[in-house]
């Protein structure tokens, strides 16, 4: 397979391990070892000092998997595998998709869902929101797209870059025109549990739909991305099969301390969402504030759920070279919508670190300096 290199990967790998400042991060504060194993009662305590570091069971620990099944309403063990989020949308996409099928995939977004498909030889149409008092998915733009020939959708909400969100009766609707026209729904869930209100968090599509598969795992809401720990969930069970035999030609069985350090985290959900979103919405007063303050330079609309946000920069000057000043004379990193080959000027911004506040702060000695020299308002 050919495949086109990962724009948004390629940038990260240049500037990412040489940025003081990662103000584009999509991740959360991550947790330490220490913090994490403090966490631990007194059976995975002895799991993790017991632990041998043999082969896993390809699908998963099934202790993992009983943790995993309580995020759900009606998934089962036998329903999950467990493997790295990334390689789960590769695995999934090269079972449910062949040369030829028409793909809608959410747009702008994680090249994965949608780059796969067309490394494939499959048709993809983007499904692109519009900006009205923030950014916003039509449903009725979604149906335009829908062809005859249309294998899959592809979404991911809360939405990554753009912060957005639909509710539960607009997944229900995504459903309908999915069973209505015989189409598979895959769903990156990978924000789900950090919408800031309980009344937006939505279920899973693999919860609602037997033709969906989700995906979810640690690396964002429960901020354990070194980890590399995620699962896809479906009641598909003939899809599910074939996505268990394409992952033996990939890592076949996941890390054994990877395993034990999730039953961690699962079982300490509540409290590791509850310090993620304290830390989101303290950054969000302070990014409120900040855009108040800016707001002939900026286009700024808070999202309702997730650790990132696209906002606009309304000067002449490109956000690509916007962003590559910033990082050249303050070590402040952004992400500009280049990288995700969106047009407009915008970018990514990400609010879920600790340090979020000192970064700022040397965003907003880079903007006075350019105004200095350059009027740059």
């Amino acid at each position: 397979m050919k495949i086109n290199p990962f724009e948004l990967e390629r940038y990260f790998a240049k500037y990412e391990f040489t940025s003081k400042y990662l103000l584009s991060s999509s991740d959360c504060e991550s947790l330490s070892l220490h913090e994490l194993l403090q966490m631990a009662d007194a059976e995975t305590h002895y799991l993790w000092e017991n632990l041998k570091l043999a082969y896993t069971e390809s699908s998963g620990h099934p202790k993992l998997k009983a943790e995993i099944v309580k995020l759900y309403h009606s998934i089962s063990a036998d329903e999950i595998n467990v493997m790295v989020p990334e390689e789960g949308i590769f695995v999934a996409m090269n079972c449910m998709l062949e040369k030829g099928d028409h793909v809608i995939s959410t747009f702008p977004g994680y090249q994965s869902l949608f780059e796969i498909a067309n490394s494939i030889g499959c048709e993809v149409s983007k499904w692109t929101p519009e900006y009205q008092n923030g950014w916003q998915f039509s449903i009725a733009k979604l149906a335009s797209l829908i062809q005859k020939n249309t294998k899959l959708i592809v979404i991911n909400f809360p939405h990554n870059p753009t912060g957005a969100t639909i509710s539960k009766e607009d997944l229900l609707e995504i459903i309908s025109l999915c069973k209505q026209n015989n189409i598979l729904l895959f769903s990156d869930e990978m924000y789900r549990f950090l919408e800031y209100n309980q009344k937006d968090q939505l279920p899973s599509a693999s919860d609602l739909y037997k033709n969906a598969i989700s995906l979810f795992g640690l690396s964002k809401s429960f901020a354990l991305p070194g980890l590399r720990i995620g699962w896809l969930t479906s009641k598909n069970k003939k899809l599910m099969q074939e996505i268990a035999s394409f992952k033996d030609y990939t890592t076949i069985c996941n890390n054994a301390p990877g395993e034990i350090l999730s039953i961690i985290a699962l079982r300490n959900k509540d409290k590791i969402f509850k310090k993620n979103l304290k830390i989101i919405a303290e950054n969000l007063e302070t990014l409120n504030s900040f855009f108040k303050k800016y707001k002939t330079m900026f286009e700024w609309c808070p999202p309702k759920a997730g650790p990132i946000a696209f906002p606009g920069l309304k000067t002449e000057l490109s956000v690509q070279q916007f962003c590559v000043d910033l990082l050249e004379q303050k070590s402040v990193m952004l992400l500009p919508s280049s990288v995700y080959k969106f047009p407009g000027n915008y970018f990514r911004i990400g609010f879920a670190r600790t340090n979020m506040k000192e970064a700022l702060a040397n965003l907003e000695n880079f903007i006075l300096e350019k105004q200095k020299i350059t009027g740059l308002n």
